[in-house]
């Protein structure tokens, strides 16, 4: 997410970071190469000239040059002038009304159907509530099947009307549905184009204007850089839409239009699409996102992620497992699920502070565990359940049944002991133990 405009603006600070002499010289300099970063990362040109001029009169005012640690100073003024340029305050989605209508905007592939999907489980998972989405593309038959499939996917169900070809009836009739139905939010997929054009933006505006809807949000592919943000301009003077959804972020994004969208049509990003499955969805905070472009990391994001997957019952009863000794690969193989369930790899590695750039060229899969799953699942539920039955002959059956070496799953048994010790000496004083042996070992 946004590695190269990551990589540059660190170069960029890389000077004022350490405790050299600084002056107004090499504040300018490194200024410039900031701005080039933002014109890199498809940022319009107005906006990176201004926001530099921005840095720079703060920075100015606030006596950088004198202060103990003038780098890191410079470094705070960057992030929130970054901060305040994608919107400043973290913005929610407007759950009123009986029902709740969302309309759904944009052009054809920018990750509309998949995102109303990853809207509708949000809300249904993590505000309980009961969603309807309409398939309203009565244009392309493929776009009302995906939406199906989708809706069976999450367990939400489609309204849609075949061999209606009117987008503002099937949408009225929808929002019916919906009170008859006991539904409280309702979800409309409408249609889009490759580009903007007269048609599309007068039949958005009919169901606009017919539904009168609570919300209206715009999606948008965050790898089309300015573009995004040139389209974003059009459907918000005829739309006047309420906030705008990045699409794509795990992609190569260059930034572009995370950082101009604000500035441009004056409404906030206010979700955000992380990757392909129906939860890789996130709430978009301008201050985290711009201490992640700044290799800071999202610390705090990463924590609700897993308070999120975070079962206390189970917590307890793997307490009580590793009290008695009898923590097994079925457990192991429990704590793997509920790491996966938090993302991609590589969006939970960029939460890490400064682990970006220190596994910066290295390929880190969604797929780190298959092997560790293929050994565990080529286990039998005793040899699971009691590692100490595997012997040297059942090794060499579980790595034939794996696909994998014998060397390869000894690994995953040393690696599997060492953590069940390590889980054994958190338990009641053992952090202390812990503590003294870590010493020791200096």
């Amino acid at each position: 997410m946004f590695n190269n405009l990551s990589e540059k603006l660190d170069k960029a600070l890389h000077t004022l970071k350490g405790h050299g002499k600084i002056n107004e010289v090499n504040v300018a300099e490194t200024l410039k190469e900031v701005r080039r970063a933002l014109l890199d990362a498809d940022v319009n040109f107005k906006i990176a000239k201004q926001f530099t001029n921005t840095v720079k009169d703060k920075a100015m005012g606030q006596d950088v040059l004198t202060t103990l640690n003038p780098g890191q100073l410079m470094v705070k003024i960057v992030k929130d002038e970054l901060t305040e340029l994608m919107g400043g305050d973290t913005v929610g989605i407007n759950l009123g009304g009986s029902p709740t209508v969302i309309l759904m905007s944009g052009l054809q592939g920018s990750g509309k159907t998949t995102f109303s999907g990853k809207l509708a489980n949000y809300l249904k998972t993590k505000k309980t509530k009961q969603v309807l989405l309409v398939g309203c593309d009565v244009y392309r038959p493929a776009a009302i099947n995906q939406l199906q499939v989708v809706g069976e996917q999450i367990g939400v169900e489609v309204y849609a009307e075949v061999g209606n070809q009117n987008p503002v009836e099937i949408s009225q009739n929808a929002i019916k549905h919906a009170k008859a139905n006991g539904k409280n939010v309702v979800i409309i997929d409408t249609a889009g184009r490759l580009a903007v054009d007269e048609e599309m933006m007068t039949e958005i505006s009919n169901i606009h204007k017919a539904v009168t809807p609570n919300e209206t949000l715009f999606v948008v592919d965050s790898m089309t850089g300015q573009d995004a943000v040139n389209t974003a301009k059009a459907f918000n003077d005829v739309l006047n839409f309420d906030g705008v959804v990045l699409t794509k972020l795990d992609g190569d994004t260059r930034g572009g239009a995370a950082l101009s969208i604000k500035s441009v049509v004056d409404k906030p990003i206010k979700f955000i699409g992380t990757g392909e499955k129906m939860d890789a969805i996130d709430v978009f905070h301008p201050n985290r996102m711009a201490d992640r472009i700044l290799g800071m990391g999202d610390v705090v994001s990463l924590v609700e992620r897993a308070q999120e997957q975070y079962d206390e019952a189970e917590a307890r009863k793997l307490q009580k497992k590793i009290a008695k000794n009898q923590f097994g690969f079925d457990d192991f193989l429990n704590q793997i699920q509920q790491i996966k369930k938090m993302g991609s790899m590589k969006d939970l590695v960029g939460m890490i502070p400064g682990a970006g750039k220190a596994l910066k060229g290295m390929d880190i899969d969604d797929d780190a565990f298959k092997g560790i799953e293929a050994i565990i699942y080529s286990m039998t539920p005793d040899e699971r359940s009691k590692p100490s039955l595997i012997n040297a002959s059942r090794k060499k059956r579980i790595a034939k049944g794996s696909g994998t070496s014998v060397q390869e799953v000894n690994q995953l048994m040393k690696q599997f002991d060492q953590m069940s010790k390590m889980m054994k000496m958190m338990q009641g004083g053992g952090g202390k133990r812990m503590m003294q042996m870590m010493r020791g070992m200096r």
